[in-house]
């Protein structure tokens, strides 16, 4: 609906990824299937590390942690994406808009802190295997996780005075992938935006500090392999190593495209496909990476399958 002034535009309307009816039927299955596939193995590494004792150690704890945010992060957008496809329901309101951007940034937030923590766990168990049990105690995971999902609250509250002060008077067409900043940015008829500036400040500095911490882990990690005299125990080290510096690597790479890429009018396939990627695929593919390469987690669900 549109008002008379600044604030007018209450409610958008949802472009689809395509204006063919069978196109977005397929779209909406392939969603359906990737987010299918996201929830029951999550959902499946969440119960395992629970049930079994045997991965009551900070790696699967973290490992869990991961999971279930990842269950969050797919869960705010994709859901309503598929309605969209299947339905004729295109409309969204701008409170719906900010809470999806605010609650994508914050889980997407959570889940930075548990991969750095991630990379300080296997800094510790290769770099001071002597002292591992000691420096990673539950205390000190209960802390590392507590900081992730206490991270959010703190930016949240600056996140949603910002966004909700926006004043708008865009277009009311927007695309599905409207899950960032710089979208709110692009319909906003205000220049002035400092508490939103001041957030994404901070954001970018514990997403540096975070950057930095995991380079600084993995370069002390690289040069422990390096003097490791057997080949098989660099490769055994290297591929505990491989999961978490695989979505790591994931993880920066689509989540920066959004504040690096040039603004444009009209997303591009390009930006749709990372978008997507970023969106969808790292939690379809995290329980995958981890329980395809991981013997613990393999004869973890045995046992749980047999009672």
């Amino acid at each position: 609906q549109i008002m008379v002034n600044h604030t007018t535009v209450m409610e958008f309307v949802l472009l689809g990824f395509s204006e063919v009816r069978e196109l977005q039927l397929v779209h909406a299955v392939l969603f359906l299937l990737l987010y299918l596939v996201a929830l029951t193995g999550n959902l499946l590494i969440s119960a395992i590390t629970t049930l079994d004792w045997h991965l009551h150690t900070p790696m699967y704890f973290f490992l869990r942690h991961l999971s279930i945010l990842d269950l969050c992060l797919i869960s705010i957008t994709i859901p309503k994406s598929i309605l969209v496809s299947l339905t004729t329901c295109y409309s969204i309101s701008f409170l719906d808009c900010c809470l999806q951007v605010l609650l994508v940034l914050l889980f997407a937030t959570s889940e930075l802190f548990i991969l750095t923590a991630m990379s300080y766990d296997h800094y510790t168990a290769i770099c001071h295997p002597l002292r591992y049990e000691v420096i990673m105690a539950q205390g000190a995971c209960g802390k590392m996780a507590a900081t992730s999902w206490l991270s959010k609250y703190l930016l949240g509250a600056s996140l949603s005075a910002g966004a909700l002060s926006l004043p708008i008077c865009g277009s009311r067409e927007i695309q599905q992938i409207f899950r960032d900043i710089p979208s709110l940015l692009k319909i906003s008829c205000s220049e002035e935006h400092t508490t939103l500036d001041l957030t994404v400040a901070i954001g970018f500095c514990l997403t540096l500090f975070c950057f930095v911490s995991i380079v600084v882990s993995y370069m002390h990690i690289f040069s422990t392999l390096l003097r490791i005299q057997s080949e098989e125990g660099r490769s055994k080290t290297f591929s505990t190593c491989l999961p978490h510096l695989t979505i790591t690597s994931a993880f920066f790479t689509t989540g920066s495209f959004p504040y690096l890429a040039p603004t444009s009018e009209s997303p591009s396939a390009l930006d749709l496909l990372v978008y997507v990627f970023y969106t969808m695929v790292p939690p379809a593919l995290n329980p995958l990476i981890y329980s395809l390469r991981n013997r613990d987690i393999k004869t973890s669900l045995g046992r749980v399958l047999q009672g």
